[in-house]
């Protein structure tokens, strides 16, 4: 699968640089300039790895880290910074970020560092807002709300529900899901169904529509009104 990345970084040239090396490795990247146009490409598509610069005029970048996880985006996030003291990078932290590299860098390095964030979800977000599902997650309380309203779970189907939100909007495997429920002492497969039917009895019954959907042959998934 391409990786697919938002660049946003006001350096012509550089960005430049970075496209070209990216797009010979089979990456593809969005360029802009700052915080406020890389917002409007976050609301039009989907990347794998958001690499950023601080410094930028009309919304720099620790302010646009600071929306994008206040938003509960998990996109991993990578700042790229002339900024290189420790008080820097730990504001970086701060804000969201899940690395920082400073500039000038080896185009090689950046490529290795976004190779292993675009394998894995940010752990930094605490929240999760899928809005076709009318459903958010506070994945540091783990508390769940569907239309507002809280939603009881007990620890497995939280563990299920919190699985697939992060998956969202793709599907999961049963295996996934009855891993994330026994760990590696995982049940006979078809104890799963008790669970989702619990799930569903808490997530679905009592709302207008349902969100939890079964995927024939594979496992499940998280998915709005069609």
């Amino acid at each position: 699968m391409t990786i697919r990345v938002l660049l946003v970084e006001d350096d012509v040239r550089l960005a430049d640089s970075v496209m070209q090396y990216f797009e010979l490795q089979g990456i593809t990247v969005d360029p802009c300039t700052n915080g406020k146009q890389a917002t409007n490409f976050l609301q039009q598509s989907n990347y794998d790895v958001i690499a950023c610069d601080v410094n930028m005029p009309k919304m720099d970048g620790l302010e646009f880290c600071h929306n994008v996880r206040a938003a509960g985006a998990d996109i991993p996030f990578i700042f790229i910074s002339a900024n290189d003291g420790l008080d820097d990078k730990l504001l970086g932290f701060d804000k969201g970020a899940d690395d920082y590299l400073t500039k000038p860098f080896e185009l090689r390095e950046l490529l290795a560092r976004v190779k292993s964030l675009s394998n894995r979800k940010s752990n930094v977000v605490e929240t999760l807002d899928i809005k076709e599902c009318q459903l958010q997650l506070n994945l540091k309380q783990r508390k769940a709300y569907r239309q507002q309203q809280p939603v009881k779970l007990t620890k497995s189907a939280w563990n299920i529900l919190e699985l697939l939100a992060k998956n969202y909007p793709e599907p999961v495997s049963k295996q996934d899901l009855a891993f994330a429920i026994w760990g590696e002492e995982v049940e006979d497969i078809e104890s799963l169904k008790v669970h989702i039917y619990n799930l569903r009895k808490v997530l679905d019954k009592p709302f207008d529509f349902a969100i939890l959907h079964s995927v024939s042959g594979f496992g499940f998934k998280l998915a709005g009104q069609s």
